[in-house]
Parts: structure tokens; C-alpha cells; sequence
């Protein structure tokens, strides 16, 4: 196991540990218009980036770095690179595919200074950067035409090479972690995991890996449809840090997953709601305290070992979630983890 790994479980076995908030909640703030997005070096590109919330890593770096300052300030122990969409594949809806190694490198980079900055500030309490590959546009599984069950749109190998790009960056920017995170298709997400291990190969290094799934509705499945338990045992030969869930549900629909997640998960727990759902005009209601209230509870009863907020988040949720868990013991790992130890084996290699 990496000291990175080391260092993270043994602060996780002490408290709960804290995850940002929502990255483009906090974007959608400033009401940045197209030029915003372009900023000088992309004044002259041919279509429309509005909307290009990881291009903002290169032409509005200031502002990223100040929304990650924001949440490791409100108490966040790991940040998340701006890279949701910093994919070969999803960069295509701007055709902007060949500047992905230089956002993902940026934004790396970007959160590499503040979670630096801060931890000097608060030498008690180190903080780590989490490098994130999204889930990408497209699905591996399921056919883009309900008229053809058997169409695909990407394959596991393209995804691959456009993963593998986005970690080697990733790394070159000094992150801690590697997170897969909004995980709706586990085929996308296992291409992703080989994608990780084939870089930490190549380059001779390991990193901790964290991985965070999506139940998309009230039918408790992911889009390709697993059950939670279903989707963790399709994925625990990762070995992963930490397995959590996020988006798509607030923390008061979300508990009975984290519940059963945190049932069967060898590994750390995380989660990071909603700030509910998204009312008529696509914004997230659910104030600060409110959402804290939830997950206070859910730390209480010994389900989580790592939290946070996703879409409709920000740093006044993640300070009151912070001061909601400060006093909670976090989640036990199972014993078959200890017998693994004893034995001599490593049950958790990154």
C-alpha cells in the first residue's frame, strides 16, 4: 500500500473524513459568458465552449483555484480536480479532444497549489488532491438506440486510451488519488480501472483509488442496472481506498444505499449527495444544516467514513457538514480485512 493510502486510512480510522463540494454549482455563480470560457488563449476557437467547465483549469485558473480554497477552508480533507469531462470523448462536443492532457495537467496542477497552500496553514491537517475521471458521454453497455439493443457508441478499448491520457496527466500535476467517480456504467468504469493500472505500471507508481458510483433513480440501480451490492462486487477486485456512492439523489433518498453499501464494502465508505433534487428550474434547494442534519445521521450510525456533497453543493454545506461529523466515529472496516493483514496478505494494494 502506498504512504499516501497509509496516511488517509489512519486519519479515517481517527474521524470522518471530509470531501468538496459541487464544482460547477460554484461555477454557474459567476455567470461567465462565452469569451469568459475562451480567455485568451482560445479568443479565436472555431464553435461554442460555454458550458466547458474544465476548460475554465486554463482560461480561468484563478477562479478554480479560489472554489478549491473555498471548500478546503470549509474544512474539506480532499479536494477534486476539475476534470469531470477532461476525456478524449467528451471533450469532442467542443472538439477540444487534443488539449486534453494539457487541461487535465492544469487542473491538476490547480489543486495540487491550494491543497499545498492550505496544509501549510494547517500543518494537523494534511490535505490530499484527488484526481477525478468521469464517467465520459457515452456508454459502453447500453445501445445510444432503443431500436438497436446491440449499437454502440464507444468501445471498452477506446476507452481505455482516452482514460489512460487523462491519468497520465493527472499524475504529471501531483494528485494523491485517482477518483472514478459518477459511475453509471460499471463496463465504462472497469475500462477506466485498466486504464489506471496499465498507467501505474508504465510509469512504475501506484496510487490510492477511489471509486464513487451513481444510483440514478428511485429504482436503487445504476443506469446499466446493479444494485448497489451488485455494482460493488463487479468492481471490489479493484482493491480500491475507499467505495462510495454520489449525484443523481439527496442524502435522504440516497441513506438506504449507503446503508447497504456500507454493509458489504471491505473498504472505506464515501458519499457525496445532492443537495436534494433539482427543483422545476434545474437549482438544488436543500440548505446547508438541512443536508448536514442527514448526514450527521448517517455518520452517527457508523455507515461512512468519508463525506461530502456533489451537485448543488458548496463550501457553506461542506462547513456544516464538517462541524455535523466532527465529533462522530466513522465506520468500521470489517474484520476480514484484519484476518487479510494477519495473514500477511494486502487486501487494499493502491
Amino acid at each position: 500500500m502506498t504512504t499516501t493510502a497509509n496516511k488517509i486510512r489512519e486519519l479515517a480510522a481517527k474521524r470522518v473524513l471530509l470531501l468538496d463540494g459541487a464544482m460547477g454549482t460554484m461555477i454557474q455563480e459567476h455567470k461567465l459568458e462565452e469569451a469568459d470560457y475562451r480567455g485568451e488563449q482560445f479568443k479565436d476557437w472555431h464553435c461554442d465552449v460555454k458550458g466547458n467547465n474544465d476548460l475554465l483549469a486554463i482560461t480561468q485558473s484563478k477562479l478554480i483555484k479560489d472554489i478549491h480554497l473555498a471548500y478546503l477552508r470549509a474544512g474539506a480533507d480532499i479536494i477534486e480536480t476539475n476534470t469531470f469531462n477532461a476525456t478524449a470523448i467528451s471533450m469532442a462536443d467542443y472538439d477540444m479532444q487534443d488539449h486534453v492532457e494539457q487541461i487535465n495537467l492544469a487542473a491538476a496542477k490547480l489543486a495540487r497549489e491550494a491543497a499545498d497552500e492550505v496544509s501549510i496553514e494547517t500543518p494537523d491537517k494534511p490535505r490530499f488532491v484527488a484526481g477525478v475521471l468521469g464517467p465520459t458521454s457515452r456508454t459502453a453497455s447500453i445501445s445510444p438506440d432503443v431500436n438497436d439493443p446491440g449499437k454502440r457508441n464507444v468501445s471498452f478499448d477506446e476507452l481505455v486510451l482516452t482514460y489512460k491520457q487523462a491519468t497520465k496527466a493527472l499524475i504529471a500535476g501531483k494528485v494523491d488519488i485517482i477518483m472514478l467517480e459518477t459511475i453509471f456504467d460499471t463496463l465504462n468504469a472497469k475500462a477506466a480501472a485498466f486504464a489506471v493500472d496499465e498507467v501505474f505500471e508504465e510509469l512504475a507508481i501506484t496510487l490510492p483509488v477511489m471509486i464513487s458510483g451513481t444510483i440514478t433513480d428511485a429504482s436503487g440501480r445504476t443506469l446499466s442496472g446493479q444494485t448497489t451490492e451488485a455494482f460493488y462486487h463487479s468492481l471490489r477486485h479493484v482493491n480500491p481506498l475507499s467505495f462510495g456512492l454520489n449525484c443523481a439523489l439527496g442524502p435522504d433518498l440516497l441513506r438506504q444505499y449507503v446503508a447497504e453499501l456500507s454493509r458489504v464494502s471491505e473498504c472505506l465508505v464515501s458519499a457525496h449527495p445532492n443537495a436534494g433534487l433539482p427543483n422545476e428550474f434545474g437549482e438544488y434547494d436543500m440548505e446547508a444544516d438541512e443536508m448536514a442534519e442527514h448526514i450527521q445521521e448517517w455518520a452517527n450510525s457508523g455507515l461512512v467514513n468519508i463525506v461530502g456533497g456533489c451537485c448543488g453543493s458548496t463550501p457553506a454545506h461542506i462547513k456544516a457538514i464538517s462541524d455535523a461529523v466532527s465529533k462522530a466515529k466513522p465506520r468500521s472496516i470489517p474484520e476480514v480485512e484484519v484476518k487479510l493483514r494477519l495473514s500477511g496478505l494486502e487486501p487494499f494494494i493502491h
